[in-house]
This record gives structure tokens, C-alpha cells and sequence, in this order.
């Protein structure tokens, strides 16, 4: 590890402070040198090529070296977090793929026979393509921004459009891949600000990728500080959503420009906008290190709030236990936990697939054995098309099992907070699994999300 430390002394003691930690990625150009990897064994490095040819893969040494146990490889959680693994593709997709790289195919035919793969794993799920994308009043689409909540609109910068490493189940994975006709990016922060002044009901901000704290300070700056000096009375709340305190907490600590982001923070905290950090927090390991632990006091004082949000994965978190925990330590380090989500319906879902009922047994048992500071969290809930759809339980009624669901945010602001019923099933994962309930032909919400789509669809047709 390329860490040069300084002996310092506070309160008395001397510790060694690390002064600085330089980045290395892993990909598939390079993982094979890991000793590391070297040790799983030829069959198990080919499965990984094989996966990372269609899928996207990037580890880094912080991952490496400080998060995951080699010991108990592949079964590590962060292993399994950031590399490949075989059974991410479904058998005939990687057998597909696996052929062709056998066969000693070039660079094009390996993309060709990945893309045509990629093309049918839902890669722009819940509709973030054909009705989330916002236009200008006069008719300019913006195509780096979504706006799929009345107040909320999120901002994809075309720089922050790189992670520093990759989750295995990541629902964003076309952004990485070399489709740029699936990606979502956006330059320019006038655009947003105009926006923002033609849409007063919109409130928040929140800046996505990606992970736009791959960015450095000063080009993050070029788009936070426009939002600042627009003087914008409806804009209350800049939200980041971010993986970076997980995969590389030196971005607030040791990194050079460390301070200017910091800076940043507190330059948005003492404008009078709210600042939140949505930190992306996948298992109890990710926040147990001490770089992230000096990471997360340093980003606490700038005013800057970080509540947290994962999904259940099989494999990964899918114990109460791990979530419990995970819960106390963020609350014990000054962290809101935000959102327990279902995974989303799109690239290797099926490999960390939950039964939605699993998935609220896990929630509830861990929910109930946190104090109520902790319970401030909210799940499992789903990121579908008409909304975010929470899993309050399953219920009997007259002999008859159901589910029973509520909006917690919806296209049309007046589906929030409205519970419904679904028919019971053990196996659904996902709200397109399930059917609605007590004599009901369709969800609350299916005729007007239905009417939305025909109307996206004759905007679409009007513009060209």
C-alpha cells in the first residue's frame, strides 16, 4: 500500500496518521496481477472475465486491501459486492459469452456478442428513459436530468459518471459500459438552473451518477455553485448520492483537494441550502475502517447530513443481524439510516434476487431490535415505475393471506401515503410479480400511469 505516514500527537497521545493513499484501480486490464486473485484458480479468474465482459468491473486498493476478507473468498460479502461472479449472467447468457471469448474473438466481437447480452437486462428499468426525462418550456429535452418526483429532480454530471469501483448489483450499470446511447450525462449547470426557476415546486437537487464525488472539487463546484448564486427560493435541499465514503474515504481525509471539498460542503452548508449525503452503505465492513470513520467526522462538521441507503442482497446483507448492526453503528457515528430497498429489476437482479416476504421478515426483525433513533429507516421498498412502493406487511383476512403496500412517493404526488393489497405469493420479488387484491382488476394507480406513458409517447412523436 502507497501509504506515508506522520507522527502527530493530540489529547496527549501519538498515533500515526496516514498523510497519503494513492488510488489504483482494478479492471479487467489488470486484476489478474492481484496474489489475490491469482490464488482462486484459472476456472474461477475465466468466470470473472467472462462476467466483466458484459457487466461492468472496477475494484480499487482500498477495496482490496482494507475491506475484503481474502480468508473467506468468494464467500466475503465485499468480494462479492465488487468482482464478478459466474452466476450474475443467467447460464446461456455466459455460455454465450464464454464461447466467444474461448474462440479467440477480437475486441469488436466480444462487444458486439456483450452489447447484444446487456440489450436484454432491462438496463433503463421504472421508466427512467420514456417518462423521467424533463424538457425546458421551449421544447429542449434535457438528457442529463430526470424528474420522476414533483419536488425532486436528479442531475447526472457527465463528469461524475465513474465510480471508484463498481457494485456487482448496480442498477445504473449501462452508465459504464460503453453504450453511450444508454447513458445519462449533462455538462452544463445553466440548463438545471433554468429548469429549477421553471419548475418552483421542485425543492431538491440530487446530484447522481455514477458517483459525482469522483469528481474533483473544483469541477464539482461548477455545478453546485451556479445552484448558490441563482439565488433560488424554491431550492432547499442539495442532495449527493454517493458511494465514495464505502470505496474511497480519503476523498474527505488524505486526498490532496481533500480540504477544497470540504470547503465545497461547507460553502452549500453556510448558503442556508440543506446539504445531504446519500451514503451508499451495503454491509457493517464498509463502515468499521478508520479512514471512514475520520471520513464521516470530517464531512459531519462542514453541517453536511449523510443518511444511508442500501439494498437487500442475497449473499451480501440478507441477515437481520447485518442490518441491526449496520443500523447502531450509523446511528453511534452520527449517520441517518434513510431506505432498506428491493433490489432493482434490471442487469444480474436475479442473482441477489429476495422473496419480497424474505425481504420484510429480515427488515422487521431488524427493525425491531434498534432503538427508535435507529427507526427512522424505511423499507423494504421498491423503486418501480409508478413510484417507491413500501412493504408494510402481509396480513390475513377471512382465511386469506395478502400484501399490503403503501406509495411512499408516486408520479402523482396524491398516490403518497395510500396503502393497497395485493394478492399473496411467496415467490414475487418485485411489484410486477404481484396482483392486486379483494376484487380489485388493477392497482389504484395503473389507469393514470397507463395515460402517463401515452402521453410521454405523443410528446416523443410531437418533438420529432
Amino acid at each position: 500500500m502507497d501509504v506515508n505516514y506522520s507522527t502527530t500527537s493530540g489529547n496527549g497521545l501519538t498515533e500515526q496518521v496516514p498523510q497519503s493513499y494513492k488510488y489504483k484501480s482494478y479492471s479487467l486490464r489488470n486484476f489478474k496481477k492481484l496474489p489475490q486473485i491469482q490464488a482462486l484458480g484459472d476456472e474461477h479468474i475465466f468466470e470473472m472475465e467472462v462476467v466483466g465482459n458484459v457487466l461492468p468491473f472496477k475494484a480499487n486498493n482500498y477495496v482490496v486491501d482494507e475491506l475484503i476478507n481474502w480468508d473467506d473468498v468468494p464467500n466475503d460479502p465485499i468480494f462479492r459486492l465488487t468482482f464478478p461472479q459466474r452466476d450474475m449472467l443467467k447460464p446461456h447468457h455466459f455460455d454465450e459469452m464464454a464461447e466467444v471469448i474461448r474462440s479467440g474473438a477480437d475486441k469488436q466481437e466480444i462487444k458486439r456478442t456483450a452489447d447484444k447480452i446487456r440489450l436484454q437486462l432491462n438496463p433503463h428499468p421504472a421508466g427512467q428513459v420514456e417518462l423521467n426525462k424533463p424538457a425546458l418550456s421551449c421544447g429542449d429535452s434535457l438528457d442529463g436530468m430526470q424528474h420522476k418526483y414533483r419536488e425532486t429532480v436528479l442531475f447526472f454530471p457527465s463528469q461524475g459518471q465513474t465510480c471508484h469501483a463498481y457494485c456487482t448489483f448496480c442498477f445504473r450499470w449501462p452508465q459504464f459500459v460503453g453504450l453511450d446511447e444508454l447513458k445519462f450525462a449533462m455538462r452544463e449547470a445553466d440548463q438545471l438552473v433554468e429548469y429549477l426557476k421553471e419548475h418552483p415546486e421542485v425543492t431538491d437537487v440530487l446530484f447522481t451518477g455514477g458517483d459525482p464525488l469522483i469528481m474533483k472539487p473544483k469541477i464539482l463546484a461548477g455545478y453546485i455553485e451556479p445552484l448558490l448564486e441563482a439565488d433560488l427560493p424554491n431550492l432547499k435541499t442539495i442532495r449527493i448520492g454517493s458511494k465514495s465514503l464505502s470505496y474511497w474515504p480519503y476523498k474527505f481525509t488524505t486526498d490532496k483537494d481533500a480540504p477544497e471539498t470540504l470547503a465545497l460542503f461547507q460553502k452549500v452548508v453556510d448558503s442556508g441550502i440543506h446539504l445531504a449525503l446519500m451514503g451508499h452503505f451495503s454491509h457493517g465492513v464498509e463502515l468499521r475502517t478508520p479512514a471512514v470513520k475520520e471520513a464521516i467526522h470530517n464531512i459531519r462538521a462542514t453541517g453536511c447530513e449523510i443518511r444511508t441507503q442500501s439494498p437487500l442482497l442475497a449473499g451480501i446483507n440478507d441477515d437481520a443481524e447485518i442490518w441491526r448492526d449496520m443500523w447502531q453503528e450509523q446511528v453511534s457515528q452520527g449517520l441517518i439510516p434513510y431506505y432498506m430497498f428491493v433490489v432493482r429489476d434490471t442487469g444480474a437482479r436475479h442473482y441477489f434476487d429476495i422473496p419480497l416476504e424474505k425481504a420484510h421478515e429480515i427488515f422487521t426483525e431488524a427493525y425491531q431490535n434498534v432503538s427508535g433513533i435507529g427507526r427512522t429507516v424505511r423499507g423494504p421498498s421498491m423503486s418501480c415505475k409508478p413510484g417507491k412502493v413500501h412493504i408494510l406487511g402481509i396480513t390475513e383476512i377471512k382465511g386469506q393471506k395478502y400484501f399490503v403496500l403503501n406509495m411512499i412517493q408516486g408520479r402523482n404526488p396524491e398516490w403518497a401515503n395510500r396503502p393497497f393489497f395485493a394478492k399473496y405469493d411467496p415467490d414475487a420479488v418485485w411489484l410486477d410479480d404481484l396482483e392486486p387484491a379483494l376484487g380489485e382488476t388493477e392497482f389504484f394507480f395503473e389507469k393514470e400511469l397507463r395515460e402517463m406513458e401515452q402521453k410521454s409517447v405523443e410528446n416523443v412523436i410531437s418533438l420529432n
